[in-house]
């Protein structure tokens, strides 16, 4: 899926919101660093480190510039101990640029299958994060024997937290839960998922997996005061198997699809309350203007949205995730 794929997506904060609870608390931007600071990683030693989590120590604690660490061609992957590739940015450690040569170039890949909090190839925890042209990948589900092989689990890609933060033309490989945006205002430009309960390649029918169904999205708005969200705007859900575009993993789940083209797999029913039978009216599901064999609304679940252009312009850019014009001032800025 190389065409232009746009995701906008905000997550539940805990007391600190964008979606403004008790507080109008935000992330500070951070100020302009310096290009002749910028760290380089290669495989090969002809940088300054061969493992990205060792350019990423190497950045002091409470940072407030941006600081660019260059990740060239290669697949960053387990192998012996000190190479451990296993990727998290700490806390106190925001304002970081990951700039890798193109997500078909540039594979940051590992192999773990414990619960969501710790089986992330990648995660990201503070503010001000900006990821571009690499792609992270949990290979635990990807490649197993029915024959010998425990069932498929929980094997996240990546994790983010923080507010403000930007991944552009990234891929994001896996199986169950591959991308778990836990909170925070993100943007995903030009990206490519896949996994059998993600987005937006749905690998539910492949073997050997062969899965009897699968979802796009889980998304978890809590609240009526809570103002996050998913929303997709253009691009493609395909893939192989039936998949329904989301499920309700919290009670006020809201997901919009608009101008996105959706593959003949997407069940006619669309969406799943999942727990939250009977108070579907809380849940707001939309699809507006897409497009493809799957995108015919007539059998769709009866409590689907069918939203107003007023509505609709709550979701745009501006008014969504980008209040105080961030995105303008991240090193990405000029390619969004």
């Amino acid at each position: 899926m190389d065409k232009k794929m746009r995701l906008l997506l905000t997550a539940p904060l805990p007391a600190t919101l964008f979606c403004i609870l008790l507080t109008t608390s935000r992330a500070a931007d951070c100020t302009a660093g310096n290009e002749g600071d910028a760290i380089t990683v290669d495989l090969f030693g002809r940088g300054h480190f061969t493992s990205v989590q060792k350019a990423i120590d190497s950045i002091p604690s409470g940072n407030s510039k941006w600081i660019t660490i260059r990740v060239n061609p290669g697949t960053y992957k387990y192998r012996l101990p000190p190479c451990l590739e296993l990727v998290t940015i700490p806390l106190e450690k925001p304002c970081i640029f990951l700039q890798g040569k193109g997500r078909h170039l540039t594979t940051i890949v590992f192999d773990s299958h414990q619960q969501t909090d710790t089986s992330a190839t990648f995660t990201s925890n503070p503010d001000n994060i900006v990821v571009q042209g690499i792609t992270f990948e949990n290979s635990f589900n990807r490649y197993w024997k029915q024959t010998d092989e425990p069932p498929i689990v929980q094997a996240l890609a990546a994790r983010v937290y923080g507010d403000k933060c930007v991944f552009l033309q990234c891929g994001f490989l896996g199986v169950q839960d591959t991308v778990w945006d836990v909170q925070g205002r993100h943007l995903y430009d030009s990206c490519y998922i896949e996994g059998a309960d993600c987005n937006m390649n749905v690998t539910v029918g492949l073997p050997p997996y062969n899965l009897p169904d699968g979802f796009v999205t889980a998304q978890g708005r809590e609240s009526p005061d809570d103002r996050s969200g998913f929303f997709f705007e253009r691009g493609a859900v395909f893939g192989v198997g039936k998949f329904l575009l989301g499920r309700a993993y919290r009670r006020y789940s809201t997901v919009v699809f608009h101008k996105t083209k959706l593959a003949a797999g997407v069940a006619p029913e669309g969406w799943d309350a999942w727990t939250y039978k009977g108070h579907e009216d809380f849940i707001t599901y939309a699809e507006v203007d897409c497009e493809g064999r799957g995108s015919d609304t007539s059998k769709r679940v009866p409590w689907e949205r069918h939203l107003t252009p007023e509505q609709m312009r709550y979701f745009s850019r501006k008014n969504f995730i980008d209040q105080e014009g961030w995105l303008g001032k991240t090193p990405v800025a000029k390619m969004l």
